[in-house]
């Protein structure tokens, strides 16, 4: 039985027009995000068939595949919902988004740096890779991270509440090898209700991280 599953899309193909073209988000949906739902499940099955057997020979391959695959089950899980067609410029205190605001300010010094920081992250990954915003716990702050593939380089504990997908099949249909354009388009459809939410519910989470008893 299959334990992750492709989550619908929270808008149609089009909404995010013109940052990001209707084709883009079909593949990228349809394709490439189900492609990491189902090896996450194959191999969650195999790893089923290492224990039933007692056959631990290819254990490490499988923990690599499957760390893989679910952070790219995760990571596309979030960022569907981080963008809308009236997402954009900054968080405002008016638009309810305030205490957020506030967190930027106070973990990065402004917004500016703060966007300054992540386009930069973003833009520069090796290769393929995600710039994520996250929720450290045990400092209380927000930190900008470079995910390469889909692991690694990031905080054991860290929450990410705005991602942003640099990999090539996110945005080369329509911005060829111009990676730098496609990272400074998404701060048009950021939702930053979403990021407010995801950050509300990472702090709240985090204050239970224990590192000793």
């Amino acid at each position: 039985m299959a334990i992750y599953t492709l989550p619908e899309l929270p808008y149609d193909y089009a909404a995010l027009e013109p940052v990001i073209s209707p084709e883009i988000i079909e593949l990228h949906h349809d394709k490439h995000h189900a492609a990491y739902v189902k090896g996450a499940n194959d191999t969650l099955e195999q790893l089923a068939q290492a224990r039933d057997k007692d056959a631990w020979g290819s254990i490490n391959g499988l923990e690599k595949n499957l760390a893989f695959h679910l952070s790219g089950h995760i990571l596309h899980s979030i960022y569907w919902h981080n963008m809308t067609g009236d997402g954009g410029g900054e968080p405002l205190d008016k638009d309810g988004v305030g205490e957020l605001a506030d967190a930027i300010a106070e973990s990065f010094g402004s917004f500016a740096k703060f966007k300054a920081q992540l386009t930069k992250a973003s833009a520069t990954t090796q290769g393929s890779g995600w710039g994520v915003l996250a929720y450290e716990p045990i400092s209380g702050r927000l930190m900008v991270e470079q995910i390469y593939d889909h692991q690694g380089n990031v905080g054991q504990g860290s929450t990410p509440i705005l991602v942003f997908d640099a990999w090539e099949h996110a945005f080369y249909l329509q911005y060829r090898n111009q990676k730098v354009d496609f990272i400074e388009a998404m701060w048009r459809v950021v939702n930053w209700q979403d990021v407010a939410k995801r950050y509300a519910a990472a702090k709240q989470a985090g204050n239970n991280l224990v590192l000793a008893p």
